[in-house]
């Protein structure tokens, strides 16, 4: 399944396009109707997407940001598909039906027949059985290490069917088996090999409807129709992901044919509806951007939990360990300021990390924090951050974290090329520093970003979550297991030994009719919008630009490329 889930970063790490303010954000495609395609499809073609970021690795379960899984969805098969308008689960991937056991613990996934990887091979039980015994393994360090949560076994009890055996009833056990299979054929039983093989660069096989066949990094990668796809062959000849940083040039691309998809910035969106080559896919996103407040001291990273599942306590950070900083950080920014002249108005406030969009577990009643100037400065003063020299900068006088006479200096970073992101940071730069603080901001290269992300060396960083799905199980920015350097999601190092009781019991409760389920995130919803790991900036929404090379394309809100397959080349 090509679909749009983490990315860190999940997304982790993408640009998160923003919504313009709306009570109800439920994904919603408004995009312009095209021709219908002839009925004899036309050959040929390639199509060419613009990113500000370039990949990092080929590896399904290794990867960690939205660039890289643009290009390795093409090639891994996966379990489950996705619907691209509903964002339900169905069986329109190699699992074409499964049965539960009536306690809910045993799921037994049918697979398809006659699906093959590109050197012939047939796609069976074993690749999945091996792809997720890999993430298992000591010898692989990936961030998925949260999918085997709860996972007592799997076991394939034929080449086309597979058996997961729960430990406990998992609520959201389905959308932990969504990754793209490795080819078992191509690996080292032990996986030894997966961590550093030529494959994570240069994908030797595909089962999905292109092939691999360059990645110059830092420039683009490309890829080509794959004559065995099991859906059948695209008409397009191949697809490239070309890098271009700046926004700018992007959409001068988009405009000259150079580029035929790009991300609008929303400055962006005028120019792109004028045009009558283009068209133009709006869609309330499944994230939200924000600046994560690093809690932990970024110059000795430290796991949440030790071997035997215990907290570690973490070594603090010297500024933003401070709950009071972390108020008045959220009270000191204008946010309809910031939706309305840096979002351009495609955004909605929030206040914590479950959207509207999922309803029945959604808290309505948190209040997001309000722009208080005055009151930020109180809580600072309160604190012991005070400025006791007059240069406009607080230092530590009688604060509870830092060493005395320690100024309010704090590192702010997000990823270059991302113009709207750019742009808050100067902004939150400005309205902090008018306060007493001293903010340093930078726009770094994507991969830098986030490396230190993962490995925990940040201070605050302005990045989004896109592609959350239609559960609001997000165990892993929040549960302390999941605060491991080098790897894990929860890379603000956020430690709440209630929340990580919360996360284990909401995705466990016996039947998982929501309304059991709903009161244990409306509590988690609770206690992050008082504990202030993340300041909530704004709910999210997706402007795509795209050419009208190709007659058939259907974007959807969970994925544009769902029908890739059957693209015809406009005549």
């Amino acid at each position: 399944m090509k679909n749009r889930k983490i990315s860190i970063l999940a997304a982790l790490l993408v640009a998160a396009l923003l919504l313009a303010a709306c009570p109800q954000p439920v994904p919603v495609a408004e995009t312009a109707v095209e021709a219908p395609a002839s009925d004899a499809a036309v050959q040929g073609g390639v199509w060419v997407e613009g990113s500000s970021a370039d990949a990092t690795i080929l590896n399904p379960i290794l990867a960690s940001d939205s660039a890289s899984f643009d290009v390795l969805g093409w090639f891994f098969p996966s379990l489950l598909g996705q619907d691209p308008f509903s964002g339900a689960i169905v069986p329109t991937e190699m699992a074409e039906s499964w049965d539960v056991s009536e306690d809910g613990l045993i799921w037994t996934f049918h697979l398809q027949d006659g699906v093959m990887w590109s050197d012939g091979e047939q796609v069976t039980a074993d690749d999945f059985k091996f792809t997720y015994d890999a993430i298992a393994s000591d010898l692989v360090e990936t961030p998925r290490k949260a999918n085997l949560d709860n996972i007592a076994s799997i076991d394939v009890l034929d080449l086309l069917t597979i058996q997961v055996t729960y430990e406990e009833v998992k609520c959201d056990a389905l959308n932990n088996l969504g990754l793209g299979w490795l080819p078992s054929h191509l690996y080292a039983e032990d996986f030894s090999d997966v961590m550093d093989s030529p494959l994570n660069e240069e994908p030797a096989v595909s089962a999905g409807p292109f092939i691999f066949n360059d990645w110059i990094r830092d420039d683009n990668a490309t890829v080509l129709r794959n004559e065995t796809y099991w859906k059948g062959a695209p008409n397009m000849d191949g697809w490239i992901y070309k890098i271009v940083p700046d926004a700018g040039a992007r959409l001068a691309q988009l405009q000259t044919g150079e580029l035929d998809l790009i991300g609008v910035q929303p400055e962006q969106l005028t120019t792109v509806q004028l045009n009558p080559d283009l068209n133009l896919h709006k869609f309330q996103d499944d994230g939200y951007s924000y600046i994560g407040l690093n809690q932990a001291n970024p110059e000795n990273p430290q796991a949440g939990q030790d071997e035997d599942g215990n907290l570690v306590e973490q070594d603090p950070h010297p500024i933003l360990s401070d709950l009071a900083v972390r108020q008045a950080i959220a009270h000191a920014l204008d946010y309809d300021t910031i939706i309305e002249n840096v979002y351009l108005g495609q955004g909605y406030q929030i206040a914590a990390n479950v959207l509207p969009a999922v309803g029945w577990a959604h808290d309505p009643s948190l209040e997001p924090y309000a722009f208080d100037t005055g009151r930020a400065a109180q809580i600072l003063d309160d604190a012991g951050w005070t400025d006791s020299d007059g240069d406009g900068v607080r230092e530590c006088n009688g604060c509870a974290t830092a060493e005395a006479g320690a100024s309010l200096t704090i590192r702010l970073q997000t990823n270059a090329g991302n113009t709207t992101r750019e742009d808050l940071g100067a902004l939150v730069q400005d309205q902090l520093n008018s306060i007493g603080f001293d903010i340093q901001f930078e726009a770094i290269e994507f991969g830098t970003l986030v490396g230190e992300l993962l490995g925990q060396t940040f201070d605050m960083v302005i990045i989004g979550w896109t592609g959350l799905g239609t559960d609001p199980n997000d165990d892993s920015f929040w549960h302390s297991k999941f605060d491991t350097p080098g790897s894990g999601f929860n890379f603000v190092s956020y430690q709440n030994a209630r929340i990580d009781e919360l996360l284990e019991q909401a995705v466990s409760v016996p039947g998982c009719a929501a309304e059991d389920r709903a009161p244990f995130y409306q509590e988690i919803q609770k206690i992050i919008h008082d504990d202030i790991p993340y300041v909530f900036v704004t709910g999210s929404v997706g402007n795509t630009g795209y050419s009208k090379k190709f007659n058939g394309t259907d974007p959807g809100p969970w994925s544009f490329y769902h029908n890739v397959e059957t693209w015809s080349l406009a005549q």
